[in-house]
């Protein structure tokens, strides 16, 4: 099983890192994964409407690019997707390992959310909460979980 995380822009802090690059190890038993990032723009503090419209095209047609390359299942991540508990997520994943699906893709927007044309692509939005997470602390918690549906698929400790 091959798993991509497709996200704009690059991670700056050190813990972020470190919290990743464990995730990644950990995850190195169950599954090819690849983190593939593009260039973010940036959005001015006076931005309105249209201007975050622009922004968001932009980093948009950066992704659709590594898409339109790609076949595999697109999970996009949005605030207005599907909320499943770790259990049902885990049981997604399964789901599409069992229907022949070898390439997950899921897609992190930056912090302004992603275009209207990647979420129209996606096969799937999810939503880890209503709530709005900086995008590089998203990328930690999106490994965690799956990293935690790998365990619970495998019947292995770690999910309480």
């Amino acid at each position: 099983m091959k798993i991509t995380i497709l996200t704009v822009g690059k991670i700056k802090e050190k813990f972020f890192t470190q919290a990743i690059e464990e995730y990644k190890k950990r995850l190195s038993r169950y599954c090819k994964l690849n983190i593939v990032e593009v260039a973010d723009e940036k959005t001015p503090d006076n931005a309105g409407a249209l201007m975050e419209e622009n922004i968001k095209e932009k980093e948009g047609t950066r992704l659709l690019k590594y898409l339109d390359a790609n076949t595999g299942y697109v999970i996009a991540l949005a605030i207005d997707g599907e909320m499943p508990d770790s259990v049902e997520l885990s049981s997604k994943l399964a789901n599409l390992f069992v229907s022949g699906t070898s390439h997950i893709i899921f897609v992190i927007g930056g912090s302004l959310g992603l275009d209207k044309r990647i979420l129209t692509r996606a096969d799937y939005k999810l939503s880890f909460s209503k709530m709005t997470f900086p995008h590089q602390l998203m990328r930690v918690i999106l490994l965690e979980q799956v990293y935690r549906s790998y365990r619970i698929l495998n019947h292995e400790p770690y999910h309480k």
